[in-house]
């Protein structure tokens, strides 16, 4: 039986932990040599690695922010010295921020839109040109369904960067789909990650109980709900499919307007 991204190279960014990690075990289990980016958290990125390859795959992993250009230009010089290519980038690197107008804060708006928004293009702009020589090459960029606009409070700076990243990919698919190459994003929900339970403060799964209540399925999402879809729109499968945000979040019922 053959695998849906046998033989491929994908580069997962903030794949140490969440849905990141996810993504890299699965698309390794498919066929796919793995790019285990890290900022900070090494050892969790090298268990990762150490995950993929006892389960017969190739990883290793990659220490880079990607909000700085030239970090992410040497991490993938390494990728291409060490696998060839990558046919695959899965921009998921992402950090959030609370705050409202009145109160958020300029330095954490800064880091915000310097990895969640510069990133993607950092990343975009790194790996494209080896993927217009070779006329393939598949982005899948993590937005999220605060792009669209729900109604959660303290998340409108983290909101506005995952809006900028669905117009974003947009963009992408448009300048990029005449050389082969797709460009789609996925807004997951809420999904069951440090990052996200973190906002909870020390009640978590009273928390995860009152936002499981706004979705239609009744329950948060796991890392690997986001990581099948992943797996999806980077395989031959979604060959046709560019320019579209796919929304995995359970049915989520509470958005800001009705207004496109």
């Amino acid at each position: 039986m053959s695998r849906r991204v046998d033989g491929k190279v994908a580069l997962v960014t903030g794949a140490s932990r969440g849905v990141g990690r996810a993504t890299a075990l699965r698309l390794a289990r498919e066929g796919a040599a793995v790019v285990v980016n890290y900022a900070q958290r090494e050892k969790d990125a090298r268990q990762v690695v150490d995950e993929v390859r006892a389960g017969g795959g190739e990883a290793f992993a990659a220490g880079a922010d990607v909000g700085r250009e030239a970090a992410v230009r040497s991490m993938v010089e390494q990728a291409v010295r060490r696998f060839g290519r990558i046919d695959i980038l899965v921009n998921n690197a992402g950090i959030s921020h609370p705050g409202n107008l009145l109160t958020l804060d300029e330095a954490a708006l800064d880091e915000m839109i310097a990895v969640n928004l510069k990133g993607v293009i950092h990343c975009g702009r790194a790996v494209t040109p080896g993927m217009i020589e070779r006329r393939y090459g598949r982005i899948v960029n993590i937005a999220s369904i605060a792009g669209f606009g729900t109604a959660l409070a303290d998340t409108t700076p983290y909101a506005a960067t995952k809006a900028a990243v669905i117009t974003l990919t947009k963009r992408f698919a448009l300048e990029l789909g005449p050389h082969g190459i797709t460009v789609n994003a996925i807004s997951p929900g809420f999904i069951r990650t440090d990052m996200a339970t973190a906002m909870a403060g020390g009640d978590t799964e009273a928390m995860l109980d009152a936002v499981a209540r706004k979705a239609m399925l009744r329950r948060v999402g796991l890392p690997e709900d986001i990581a099948y879809a992943v797996l999806f729109l980077a395989s031959d499968e979604a060959s046709f499919i560019s320019a579209q945000v796919l929304t995995v979040d359970g049915g989520r019922m509470d958005f800001l307007s009705h207004s496109g």
